[in-house]
């Protein structure tokens, strides 16, 4: 199944999740589509995996400019930030 999606297409497939009861019964009840809601929460999960991938491969990076910032202060300083 094709969808467009702002001008671009989208492939989509069909899966099959096990998602407990309770969550499914109260989904229906509040009218919610459950494969939008689904794949909203997987592009979140996926969003958050990233950046802790990101952060942990960047790590010492970061650790060496927050100590460099701390030894020397910032290269520049912007204007509303200045006494």
């Amino acid at each position: 199944m094709r969808i467009q999606s702002e001008n671009l297409s989208v492939q989509r497939r069909r899966i099959n999740l096990t998602i407990s009861a309770d969550v499914i019964a109260e989904a229906k009840a509040l009218s919610l589509n459950t494969s939008q809601a689904a794949e909203a929460g997987i592009r979140e999960a996926v969003r958050r995996a990233r950046e802790a991938d990101w952060r942990r491969k960047n790590h010492a990076a970061i650790s060496a400019h927050n100590a460099r910032i701390d030894k020397d202060g910032p290269l520049l300083t912007p204007d509303w930030a200045r006494e």
